[in-house]
């Protein structure tokens, strides 16, 4: 609704007044509803003229005067234009207690600030409920905040208030086109964004909408790479002269065999190697990233690779089933163990886990709600990204279709 906003500045007599200077008062009403408040200047009675509200004559007093109440309209202008930039309610008394520094912006609460808060928080479970790459990604989101709000708006900070769709779709387009930033990543970004919104200001109802509830993102999730069966032959067919090599190769197919993360394989344990139900050894372990149960029968690959480390120092030492390195050290063995092996791909450790998902369970008939339960996953939506159904495997279900038919025509 538009407001009729004016601004007036009159005398008001004090009572038992007689004669010389009177108070001047300025008078804000919007919507036909006045407020006012004292200008702590007095102005001469005889030389006021209320249809402009100012002293008439030049003489050095009256052209004061007039200077102040031009300077005083002129903030009460921009505090009123702040005021419909920010959407606030306006009222003559929002407008007049915020002219007067009476409405509290201390307690008004702070995108950035808010934003600080979470990863300081997050920051301090770091080792219990979260991974130090979790906060990185946080971290990173903060920064290209930061950023959108300076550039757009100018601030070193945004009130929440200022939270809506706009906001939302113009940082996704800050973060694509200022920050060079694939969709996918900018679409990553914008769900930590959402995460602190939804923990830190919806919930605690310091938001009446939800700035996300019309925004979808239209980023494509990239397919996941993975070994073909032939590549993971080679892979496990070669043998390296250098021992270091050689054990992250194993370790790599540990994992090609079991779905386990990096830091699922590293903090694995002998205590968490089981008879499962069916007599077999099992893992029975919960997921670093989110604590979630993951039992995985182990396979023939598996169990030798578990054999052959049994009586490795550290493992003896350490109680652990496999010897990790460091990420980055494994990561940097494996391109080495890809040029090798004539692998093509971009051999990174996580590249186990969609070879696990796809080639050795899903192409091989595994249902993916097993996979899913395998791989720790939380939703079976996250288990379709990471296990993409092959062309081999709807080739096979396609064949078995036919054959079905087939024999239904003759």
């Amino acid at each position: 609704m538009e407001l009729n906003y004016s601004l007036l500045f009159y005398l008001k007599k004090p009572k038992n007044y007689t004669s010389g200077p009177i108070p001047a008062y300025m008078r804000f009403t919007i919507n036909g509803i006045p407020k006012e408040c004292a200008t702590t200047r007095t102005a001469d009675p005889e030389k006021w003229y209320a249809k402009t509200g100012r002293e008439t004559g030049k003489t050095e007093p009256s052209r004061s005067l007039n200077f102040h109440l031009d300077d005083l309209q002129q903030k009460v202008h921009n505090v009123h234009a702040q005021m419909v930039r920010d959407d606030d309610e306006i009222t003559a008394s929002s407008l007049r207690d915020k002219f007067l520094g009476r409405d509290k912006p201390q307690n008004v609460p702070q995108l950035l600030e808010i934003f600080r808060l979470h990863n300081t928080q997050m920051e301090e479970l770091i080792g219990k409920e979260f991974e130090e790459n979790t906060l990185k990604g946080y971290r990173t989101c903060l920064l290209h905040l930061t950023g959108y709000i300076q550039k757009k708006y100018k601030s070193g900070d945004l009130a929440i208030k200022r939270l809506d769709y706009n906001f939302i779709n113009d940082f996704n387009h800050y973060l694509k086109l200022d920050g060079g930033i694939q969709p996918i990543s900018a679409a990553k970004y914008l769900k930590h964004l959402k995460k602190v919104v939804n923990n830190y200001i919806l919930k605690p109802k310091l938001l009446r909408d939800n700035p996300f509830s019309e925004f979808k993102s239209k980023a494509k999730v990239k397919e996941r790479e993975f070994l073909s069966q032939q590549q993971l032959n080679r892979l496990i067919k070669k043998e390296f002269k250098i021992a270091r090599v050689a054990n992250v190769r194993d370790i790599f197919v540990f994992c090609c065999y079991t779905g386990l993360s990096y830091a699922d394989v590293k903090k694995l344990t002998r205590n968490e190697i089981m008879t499962g139900i069916d007599g077999g050894q099992w893992i029975f372990t919960h997921r670093k990233k989110n604590d979630n149960s993951s039992r995985i029968p182990l396979l023939k690959p598996a169990l030798q690779i578990i054999a052959k480390y049994k009586d490795h120092p550290k493992c003896v030492n350490e109680g652990v089933v496999l010897p990790v390195l460091s990420n980055q050290k494994m990561n940097s063995y494996l391109k080495e163990i890809a040029d090798a092996c004539d692998i093509t791909q971009n051999l990174t450790f996580h590249l186990s886990r969609h070879t696990f998902a796809t080639t050795v369970t899903l192409t091989n008939g595994v249902p993916i709600e097993s996979v899913s339960k395998m791989l720790g996953h939380v939703d079976i939506k996250t288990t379709q990204h990471y296990a993409k159904v092959i062309d081999t495997k709807v080739s096979q279900d396609m064949k078995k279709l036919k054959r079905k038919l087939d024999r239904m025509a003759s």
